[in-house]
């Protein structure tokens, strides 16, 4: 009996992806809601170098805590505001990650950010390629293939605008996604998007938003990312609802990681972004 259930719970779950789902106007508002706002916290944040990071905003001694959890290698991993929420037809997902990189430095840092033709030499396996479209006045044209890999394999073609600022010991980098494209039968000569919007909700959007500051021993940085999926059919719920609310973070968490492991071993080499 126990073999049975577990097969029909694998069966319904590879089954799940297959439902097609429909991004709703809705659901678009509301993200574009939450982004204004996080936006609009974030330049309240930006205006002073004692509060540009969300851990510089801690009380004293939760912040003194934190901060010396970040200095002995840890991640500060954590949702935002209850980390995932329900909107018409999606889910919203907010979370936010910081990390120290020892003796790392803010250029470095907003070097890697500009190697938008080479990505995926920092986030392979889940950045497969990357390269620019269109690079003028600061704001970046990049397009970049993901592959995610939940049970389940998903590829998709995504399109952001990244802009970036360095200003003395503290820098930032906003991605905003302008387009997200569902591929079938990736790397086959079969190959096609899927209409966006109209495929099976794995990402419709992503927002990720960097800020970083140098202090004499290293580099804090800190990533804000919010996406929007598709909802969980009830009937489902119970099986799908715990993968869809970990791979925010789980994405979150691997491009933290991967980040600090880049500026650790080193400056990118110098290359052209323009």
């Amino acid at each position: 009996m126990r073999l049975r259930m577990s097969t029909a719970a694998i069966m319904l779950l590879l089954a799940a992806p297959c439902l097609a789902a429909q991004l709703t106007l809705p659901a678009q508002e509301v993200f574009e809601n939450h982004a204004a706002a996080l936006e609009k916290r974030l330049a309240q944040q930006h205006a002073s170098p004692d509060t540009y990071l969300a851990v510089f905003n801690l009380g004293g001694t939760e912040r003194a805590d934190a901060e010396r959890q970040l200095r002995s290698g840890a991640m500060r991993v954590e949702p935002v505001n209850g980390g995932t929420h329900e909107v018409s037809g999606g889910l919203l997902h907010h979370w936010r990650g910081t990390a120290f990189v020892p003796g790392g430095k803010a250029k470095d840092m907003l070097a890697l950010l500009l190697d938008y033709n080479h990505l995926a030499t920092y986030y392979a396996p889940e950045i497969e390629s990357s390269h620019v479209l269109s690079d003028h006045g600061g704001v970046a044209a990049v397009a970049i293939r993901m592959r995610k890999r939940k049970v389940v394999t998903v590829v998709l073609d995504t399109e952001y605008d990244v802009q970036t600022g360095l200003t003395g010991a503290s820098g930032y980098g906003f991605s905003r996604s302008t387009h997200i494209w569902q591929i079938e039968e990736a790397g086959t000569r079969h190959e096609h998007r899927l209409p966006e919007g109209n495929d099976n909700g794995f990402l419709w959007r992503l927002n990720s938003y960097w800020s970083f500051v140098e202090l004499p021993d290293g580099l804090l940085i800190e990533c804000e990312a919010i996406s929007l999926t598709r909802d969980v059919p009830s009937g489902l719920a119970w099986l799908i609802m715990p993968i869809i609310k970990d791979m925010p973070r789980e994405s979150l968490k691997f491009t933290l990681s991967a980040t600090r492991n880049a500026l650790i071993s080193g400056p990118p080499p110098e290359r052209a972004h323009r």
